[in-house]
């Protein structure tokens, strides 16, 4: 279970005036006890928590006065300012809510004295005539009417004021808004505080029949009577005003049906006056001449559709369609709103109008199943399946089943529902099962194609209402059917709710049906067959998604049909054990046995494990099977558990053994990291049962419920996890031999590195099953060093990363010759003509700068160069030794590389051919990430460095600039044997002639086997190459360039200055005044 990190709650605190401060000052009693004293200790504090604790103090407080001191003036005084005080706070501050709370269990004799102090402030709010402030105004009148019957009582009093201003805010808020035409914050802000107000209104004239006994509050000379006309003129011009937002349409909708049931004389009336709303039917009948003023102008044709839609919605949200109380006349008008819904569905494309509809519609549903309890045959026979309006909902249902809009497509499902119940509501219940309509719908949904997106949310549908034996009675094939197009993977999520629905109506109808046990077995036969037939030969896609989808929730309904499906698949994984393209009986075998155990149904709790189902044997051959996806399910069955501390059994280590021996280099790269990923929740789940074992141990109980897998002494099974981790260890290390492929060093060098994370060295008293460096001598860091040499980088990540994962002292060197001899072996790399010979060389001297007796070796090989060791200066803090490495490694690196571009500069075909210099830069920036640069102690000594370094790089891309620059192929060798060719290069040469002194350049040069493939003496444009122009290697041997090695040395050379230059711009302390302290690159530096 993860836990959400609970939110610190901010109360901003409650502040009053001078004068309430003063008020209270001067009636607080000197003890500090009586309510004063409360109030103005509450009000000083400034933490809003601590008042809320003041606050809940009231109440108690004058539950202890007697009635006859509730007259005091102390109290009345006490009252108004708490009435100021709950008026004052915010809507969202928990203050308010809490004031609201305590102050509906105040006293009965201080409540008329409190109702007329919240009435006075409530009248003082309604005088407000900023625009700006109606808004807080809104805010309390809803808070008054939440809960809180002081503040219900004030509105009461005041309702007539209330609706006058309600309606002064409804008119004035429109009329600003179109002031603010484009500036969009401003009109969203005010459309929010009209929504609030409508809302508002709504909530006050849901109340309006308390505050009048009998009807004398509807004669047309009375206030609340104008402002209730008043209102529904308003509302009505909301519904036609396109400029508004739909939620106001919407709830201006809902406002103007509330107010027409509210005025309605008698229940009878309502119905046709919505009636003649919606269809305009107005003419010569008799309508009560306040409807006319009010909402007449929504009485003629030209009502825009969606103030239709939003009629619609009001009359089926706020009419009582139960009971039969509008009697036939209700029922018309149900039937007249479907109407309009349905020509409504045909005009409004708009995406969000099509949301209100569907919406609707479902309410329409709800309200038809509520009409259908006290309804009369008329309305029954007029809804059935052979209705025109059901049949009119069945063609909404098939056009929008796949709507874009998610909402809408949900809406669709729930309205096919409610049509199916509609129509069981007509017939008889015994006649579902033959009825026509059901046997149609079933029929006409199954002819459909499967690729139909919404043909299975409404058979899921019809399962639930006629049972899954009516359907599979038209087609006992629809099992294999779906489970077909479960390859999918749009489909399969559809696919597999349907067949659940399905199962689990079949298994409770056989359930229910039969006398004995026999019933499963046809309940397998319909469910579990098809599933093994397309898991045995079904493609990759199809298995993947039947396991995904279908396979758990089959198991999860019915747990014992896995022994049925072992038992068929042991049986014929003898015959058909598969193939490297086909997964056989065994792989389905190994698929089924890993979801069931990942999803909880092999537990040892429960008695029933894997090992109870199937052989060793069995296990083994899935292990080392043709097929990959099948040696991924046998492991993952070993590795995966519904418990993270479930106990790895003897059995089960043995296997892994024996997976690893054969599995290590496997070719597919998504294999290797899933092999990677299940060893790794292995290694997990031994960690931690261990600690849980450790624990029980300690206990000296032997817990059924911890010691599950074994019957073993708790400390014999540490044991065995120790030896088997360090058996794992072995076999890893061992697959590190020089040679291997790069899929075992991946494989073996990621799953040491998840060892390496799991089993940390213990600190403090933490107990330990497994140690890592337990396991490593001097001989496995060597084997771990060689894998710097794979020409894959990302074998070196994962070698480096595992060395520096291990504890120092394991991988520490001690001897002064090994470390100048690896050094020396780095230094040589870094200027290897083969690219990825640099990368070997930076993780190389990544690794030895972490070496603390590196500068005490290198003394003498560098000649004692690098001055007095910049750590024994007196006074000063020690200097880290990794800090102090690094300067040293990057300060020869940087003086081997200025001495390689000085002679670069005279001769880049040399520089080419013995010593590309971007290995050096390579290197130079491998040795920075082992440093944080903002907390260096040597600062003075890597200012210069950095400084050193950015004009060495300058000179480096001077050097070879020209050559990147240049608009010569790359592709052409400068020696060729062939004359006219020669003739022809030496035109491109010059093109890219950087500052050189030899004559590389000047002249194209013939390869020396000239002379025995038969060419007689050239022409005198072109010389011949001689011995003197011959490059010597590092032992005396000549070699040739190509045109590709000097373009390769440049390129690369430039690219490493860039990263260098970046990384210096990306990490380097910028020194933006000559006394900080930090700074390494100053600001005239930068623009360079």
């Amino acid at each position: 279970m993860v836990l959400k990190k609970k939110k610190d709650i901010q109360v901003a605190a409650l502040i009053v005036g001078y004068q309430e401060l003063e008020t209270l000052r001067s009636f607080a009693d000197a003890e500090g006890k009586n309510l004063a004293s409360l109030l103005l200790r509450c009000v000083q504090l400034t933490d809003g928590l601590v008042q809320i604790h003041c606050i809940k103090q009231i109440v108690p407080l004058l539950e202890k006065i007697d009635g006859n001191q509730a007259c005091d003036p102390m109290y009345q005084s006490c009252l108004d300012i708490l009435g100021r005080i709950y008026f004052s706070v915010g809507p969202k501050n928990p203050l308010k809510k809490v004031l609201a709370s305590s102050l509906n269990g105040l006293p009965e004799s201080f409540f008329a004295d409190a109702v007329r102090s919240f009435t006075c402030c409530l009248q003082e709010e309604l005088k407000t005539s900023n625009l700006y402030s109606y808004r807080k105004v809104i805010d309390n009148l809803a808070s008054c009417m939440e809960n809180f019957n002081l503040g219900r009582t004030s509105v009461m009093n005041l309702f007539k004021d209330v609706l006058r201003f309600l309606q002064k805010v409804l008119v004035e808020i429109p009329e600003e808004n179109r002031k603010f035409t484009g500036n969009h914050i401003a009109q969203t802000e005010l459309m929010h505080d009209l929504l609030i107000a409508i809302r508002v209104s709504v909530m006050l004239v849901q109340k309006v029949q308390e505050i009048s006994q009998g009807g004398l509050w509807k004669i047309p000379s009375s206030p609340v009577w104008q402002s209730m006309c008043g209102l529904l003129s308003i509302f009505s011009k909301f519904l036609r005003n396109d400029d508004l937002l739909q939620n106001i349409q919407s709830t201006s909708g809902l406002a103007v049906i509330l107010l027409i049931k509210t005025m309605c004389d008698t229940t009878e009336m309502i119905p046709g006056l919505v009636n003649h709303l919606i269809l305009h039917s107005v003419g010569s009948c008799t309508v009560p001449e306040w409807f006319m003023n009010s909402c007449g102008s929504l009485c003629v044709e030209d009502v825009p559709g969606p103030a239709l839609l939003f009629l619609c919605q009001g009359a089926l949200a706020m009419l009582n369609w139960k009971n039969g109380s509008m009697g036939q006349s209700g029922e018309n008008l149900l039937l007249d709103i479907a109407s309009v819904l349905f020509s409504l569905s045909l005009q409004l494309k708009e995406s969000s109008l099509e949301m209100f509809l569907s919406r609707i519609l479902v309410m329409w549903t709800d309200s038809a199943l509520d009409s259908f309890e006290s309804s009369s045959l008329s309305l029954k026979s007029r809804l059935n399946g052979n209705s025109d309006t059901v049949g009119k909902l069945l063609e909404y249902v098939y056009t929008h089943w796949e709507h874009p809009l998610d909402a809408v497509r949900y809406q669709t499902k729930t309205i096919f529902r409610n049509l199916l119940q509609i129509h069981q509501c007509t017939v008889e219940r015994s006649d579902c099962v033959s009825d026509r309509f059901f046997l149609g719908l079933i029929e006409s949904l199954l002819r459909l194609e499967w690729h139909v997106k919404g043909k299975y949310s409404c058979l899921s549908c019809l399962v639930d209402c006629v049972g899954i034996e009516n359907v599979l009675a038209v087609n006992k094939t629809i099992p294999s059917q779906i489970l077909e197009v479960m390859g999918d993977q749009s489909l399969a999520p559809y696919a597999g709710d349907l067949l659940e629905t399905m199962f689990k109506n079949h298994k409770n109808h056989l359930k229910s049906q039969a006398l004995c046990s026999s019933w499963i077995d046809q309940w397998h036969e319909t469910w579990v067959s098809p599933l093994l037939l397309i898991l045995r030969e079904g493609s990759l896609e199809q298995t993947a998604c039947v396991i995904d989808y279908y396979l758990p929730k089959l198991l999860k309904c019915s747990p014992e049909s896995l022994s049925y499906m072992v038992n068929i698949l042991q049986t014929s994984a003898y015959i058909n054990t598969g193939s490297c393209s086909s997964r056989g009986s065994l792989g389905v075998l190994m698929a089924c046995l890993r979801t069931a155990r990942a999803h909880g149904h092999l537990q040892s709790v429960s008695h029933v494990t894997w090992s109870s189902l199937v052989s060793s044997a069995k296990i083994k051959q899935g292990l080392v099977h043709q097929h990959c996806q099948v040696r991924i399910d046998a492991l993952g069955l070993l590795c995966e558990s519904h418990r993270s501390t479930e106990i790895v059994s003897v059995e089960e280590m043995q296997l892994l053994q024996f997976f690893i021996q054969y599995n290590l280099n496997s070719q597919s790269p998504g294999m290797r990291q899933q092999i990677c990923s299940l060893l790794q929740k292995l290694f997990s789940r031994i960690q931690e049962s261990s600690q849980v074992l450790y624990k029980l141990e300690q206990s000296k109980s032997q817990q059924e419920s911890v010691n599950d897998s074994t019957e073993k002494n708790p400390s014999e099974t540490l044991q065995q996890y120790q030896n088997f981790m360090s058996s794992v260890c072995n076999s890893l290390f061992r697959a590190l031999f020089p040679g291997s492929s790069h899929s075992t060093k991946f494989s073996a060098l990621t799953i040491l590195g998840s060892i390496a994370e799991l089993f940390p060295d213990p600190e403090g008293k933490t107990q330990a099953v497994f140690q890592l460096s337990h396991e490593i001598d001097f001989a496995r860091v060597e084997t771990i060093m060689e894998c710097f040499s794979s020409t894959f980088e990302e074998v070196k990540i994962l070698a480096f990363n595992l060395l520096m994962k291990l504890p120092k002292t394991v991988v520490h060197i001690q001897d002064s010759l090994k470390l100048q001899a690896l050094f020396r072996v780095a230094m040589e790399l870094s200027t290897s003509t083969k690219p990825y010979d640099c990368v070997t060389a930076s993780y190389l001297l990544r690794f030895l700068i972490g070496e603390e007796g590196l500068r005490s070796a290198l003394t003498t090989f560098f000649n004692n160069s690098l001055g007095p060791s910049p750590c024994q200066r007196g006074g000063e803090e020690p200097v880290g030794f990794v800090e102090r490495n690094t300067l040293m490694v990057i300060r020869h690196l940087l003086e081997n590389l200025e001495r390689e571009i000085s002679q670069a500069e005279s001769s880049l075909l040399q520089a080419a051919a013995l010593f590309p210099m971007y290995g050096r830069v390579h290197c130079i920036i491998g040795a920075f990430q082992q440093l944080s640069l903002n907390n260096l102690m040597l600062v003075t000594e890597w200012r210069h460095v950095v400084a050193k370094l950015i004009l060495t790089s300058y000179r480096l891309s001077a050097v070879v600039s020209p050559v990147v620059q240049s608009s010569s192929p790359e592709g052409l060798i400068p020696m060729d044997t062939d004359s006219e060719m020669a003739s022809r290069l030496k035109m491109i040469l010059n093109e890219i002639q950087p500052r050189d002194t030899n004559d590389y350049f000047s002249q194209v040069k013939m390869t020396k086997k000239h002379n025995s493939l038969g060419f007689e003496v050239l022409t005198a444009d072109v010389p011949m190459i001689t011995t003197s122009a011959e490059m010597k290697g590092k032992e005396g041997q000549s070699c040739d360039v190509t045109a590709q090695a000097v373009l390769v040395c440049c390129w690369r050379s430039m690219k490493e200055v860039a990263l260098l230059l970046g990384m210096l711009c990306q990490l380097v302390p910028l020194q933006s005044v000559p006394e900080a302290p930090d700074g390494l690159v100053t600001v005239e530096q930068v623009p360079q």
